[in-house]
């Protein structure tokens, strides 16, 4: 069963890799770096100041970031147990996909699906109740993690993995961001 599972994953990932666009290469590689999107990483953080007074903005930006960085923790863990090897540094899949990218890192699961996912999560769970658009910030780590299967870097089992570890982390991390916040948040 397991096999069926990875050479359904293996086959979906060709299927979708190989949809790219020669044209769109550029734009796919520039969405994949996740410097490029500081600048909504900033509006984020001035959400909370929107939102809440100085002190619980600066608690929740905190609390974001502490999400954000026990997700990426956990995730290179996770990572250097599995040892799985990246789709692009697979020699049987090197003449079948598009590969714009070569990190040499491992594959399982995908850092910047749980990160992206885990940070989205956490911003919709404190901001909802202020922003009902706020859902729309799911559009950043769809586009985000898609660009990793575009350019060759992830199977779709990395990406989906590394979502649910996300929002799985966003959510304990809301909850001590909740039993802390009158204790801090005075």
């Amino acid at each position: 069963m397991l096999e069926q599972i990875k050479q359904w994953d293996r086959d979906l990932f060709i299927f979708l890799n190989n949809l790219g666009i020669e044209q769109y290469d550029s734009f796919w590689i520039f969405v994949t770096n996740p410097r490029h999107w500081i600048p909504l990483y900033l509006i984020f953080f001035a959400l909370f100041f929107v939102a809440f007074h100085w002190k619980k903005g600066l608690y929740a930006m905190i609390s974001l970031l502490i999400t954000v960085f026990a997700t990426w923790g956990f995730t290179n863990l996770v990572k250097s147990f599995f040892v799985r090897a990246r789709p692009n540094n697979n020699p049987s899949l090197k003449e079948l996909i598009r590969i714009l990218q070569e990190p040499v890192n491992y594959s399982f699961f995908s850092g910047h699906s749980s990160t992206s996912f885990a940070a989205t999560t956490f911003l919709v769970l404190v901001l909802a109740h202020k922003f009902k658009w706020i859902y729309l910030a799911y559009l950043w780590p769809i586009i985000f993690v898609l660009s990793r299967i575009y350019v060759g870097v992830h199977y779709p089992s990395d990406v989906i993995v590394g979502m649910i570890v996300g929002i799985t982390m966003a959510f304990l991390f809301f909850q001590l961001y909740k039993k802390f916040e009158d204790r801090i948040v005075r």
